[in-house]
C-alpha cells in the first residue's frame, strides 16, 4: 500500500490538467491485465487521524480476505491510500490526483461528510465509483449517480436519537450545541429539531461553535439557563470530550446524547467521567451476539493485536466488500459498469447489517444506540430499524420505553441478489 500526503501532489495535478483535458478512470480497459487499483482518501493524520486509520484497517482486512480468496475476475487488488490530513481541499485534491495519475477504478472515502463532499464531484466528473463508508450527510450521494455510500444517512440518524429521546429517556426539553462548520453536525441538529418537536419535545436552547474552539463554557451555561432534561452534541470526538467536561465543570449535569462521530478510542481520554451516562447513535456494537459480528471482531482482534474494531472500521469494511461485491457482477471493470452493480445492491450481508441500495444510493440498514458506561465502554442500548424492517426491543438494562421504532423510508429499492461480506483469510500486513 502507497501512502502520501495530498499536498506533495498538488503541483504535478495541476501540470497534468493544464497539458490535457483529463477523463479519468471511469473508462479503464475492460481487458486490462494485473492488478485492479483502487484508491482510498481518509484523515490518516491530523486531528481525526483515528478515523482514517480505523477506516484504512477495515478495508485492509476486507483486502487481504479478498485477494487470498483468488481476487476478482481472477485479479488482485491494490489499494493506493491518500492522507488528506483531515482537510477538504486536500480530500479534493488528493481524489482528482488517484484518478488522474493513479488512474483507480473507485474510491473508498472520505469518513467526514465535508470532505466526502469536496471529492464526489471528482469522482462524479470522471464516472468513477466512490463508496463513502461513513459520511451521513444526505447531500453526498445528492452529488451524482456514482456516489454511494456504505452508512445510514442523518435523516435517520436523527430520528433515531428523536426516539430514543422521547420513547426511552422520556424527555420533554432538549438543548442543542452544533458545530456551525461542519455539515455533519449541522445537518444533524436540523434533522434531530425536526423529528423531536414532531414526537411532542421542545428545543428550549440551541448554540453553535466551530471545529477547534476550546471554550465552550458562554454555550452552555446559556444551555444550562433553559432548563433542559438533556443536550444533544452531534460533533465529532475531538471537540465532543471537551465539551463534556466543561459541562459538568458548569453544573449542566444532565445527560449528553450524540451521533457517530463520537466513536473513537480518543473520545473517553479526552472526556473521561464527564462521558458516564452519556448516549450516541452508532452503526454497530462489538456486544451484539451476532454470529457475523463476533466474528468479524475476532478476526480484527487477529489482525491488529487484540485492538477492539470500531464502527468506522466496520463500515470501511462493509464499504469494500460492497464494491467487491458490485466488480463481481459487473460485466466488466470500468466505472458505468461497477456503478450499475452497485445501484442493484440487495441483501449484502455486511458485519454492521443487511444493506441494500436505496434510490439515491444510501443503504437501508439499522442503527444502534450505545451507552458509556463507566471506563469508557459502549454498552449496547438498543438497535433502530428502519421502515420495513422486523422491529427490534432495548436490551436488558436499557431504559424503558416503546420499542416499536420504525423510521421514514429512505427510498425503494432495486433489483439484485443476495450477498455476503468477505469470507475470513489471512491477516493484512502492515
Amino acid at each position: 500500500m502507497r501512502r502520501i500526503s495530498a499536498t506533495l501532489l498538488l503541483c504535478s495535478t495541476l501540470a497534468l490538467f493544464a497539458c490535457k483535458k483529463e477523463h479519468g478512470s471511469g473508462m479503464a480497459d475492460p481487458n486490462a491485465k494485473g492488478p485492479i487499483v483502487i484508491g482510498e482518501v481518509g484523515s490518516m493524520t491530523g486531528t481525526e487521524a483515528t478515523f482514517g486509520t480505523s477506516s484504512d484497517r477495515g478495508i485492509q482486512l476486507a483486502i487481504s480476505e479478498i485477494n487470498a480468496a483468488g481476487g476478482i475476475k481472477g485479479r488482485q487488488i491494490q489499494i493506493i491510500a491518500l492522507d488528506d490530513e483531515g482537510k477538504p481541499e486536500e480530500a479534493a485534491t488528493a481524489a482528482t490526483r488517484l484518478i488522474a495519475s493513479e488512474h483507480v477504478i473507485a474510491l473508498l472515502g472520505e469518513v467526514a461528510s465535508t470532505r466526502s463532499l469536496f471529492m464526489a464531484p471528482k469522482a462524479q466528473d470522471a464516472k468513477v465509483p466512490m463508496i463513502s463508508p461513513s459520511s451521513t450527510n444526505e447531500k453526498v450521494t445528492l452529488k451524482g449517480d456514482y456516489i454511494f455510500r456504505a452508512c445510514f444517512i442523518d435523516p435517520f440518524q436523527g430520528y433515531v436519537m428523536a426516539k430514543f429521546a422521547t420513547s426511552n429517556l422520556k424527555l420533554k426539553k432538549v438543548g442543542i450545541l452544533r458545530d456551525v462548520r461542519n455539515d455533519y453536525s449541522v445537518g444533524l441538529a436540523r434533522v434531530f429539531t425536526d423529528e423531536f418537536t414532531k414526537m411532542g419535545g421542545e428545543i428550549v436552547a440551541s448554540e453553535s461553535y466551530s471545529q477547534g474552539d476550546v471554550d465552550f463554557k458562554a454555550q452552555l451555561t446559556n444551555l444550562k439557563g433553559a432548563a433542559p432534561d438533556a443536550i444533544f452534541v452531534p460533533g465529532y470526538y475531538t471537540d465532543v470530550g471537551l465539551i463534556a467536561r466543561q459541562a459538568r465543570e458548569t453544573g449542566l449535569t444532565v445527560p449528553i446524547l450524540g451521533t457517530d462521530g463520537w466513536d473513537s478510542e480518543k473520545l473517553y481520554e479526552i472526556g473521561g467521567a464527564a462521558l458516564d451516562g452519556a448516549y450516541f447513535s452508532n452503526h454497530y456494537s462489538v456486544d451484539d451476539p451476532s454470529p457475523r459480528i463476533q466474528e468479524y471482531v475476532a478476526k480484527f482482534k487477529k489482525a491488529y493485536g487484540g485492538q477492539v474494531p470500531d464502527s468506522l472500521s466496520a463500515q470501511a469494511y462493509d464499504a469494500m466488500g460492497m464494491l467487491a461485491d458490485a466488480m463481481k457482477r459487473a460485466k466488466d471493470l470500468t466505472g458505468p459498469s461497477i456503478r450499475d452493480a452497485l445501484a442493484a445492491l440487495k441483501d449484502f450481508h455486511g458485519v454492521t447489517g443487511d444493506i441494500t441500495m436505496d434510490a439515491n444510493r444510501n443503504p437501508v440498514k439499522p442503527a444502534v444506540v450505545l451507552k458509556i458506561a463507566p471506563g469508557g465502554k459502549y454498552v449496547f442500548a438498543a438497535k433502530i430499524m428502519p421502515q420495513g424492517m422486523a422491529d427490534a426491543t432495548t436490551v436488558p438494562g436499557a431504559p424503558v420505553g416503546d420499542t416499536g421504532k420504525t423510521a421514514p423510508a429512505t427510498g425503494t429499492t432495486s433489483g439484485g441478489s443476495a450477498q455476503t461480506a468477505p469470507d475470513a483469510a489471512t491477516p493484512p500486513k502492515k
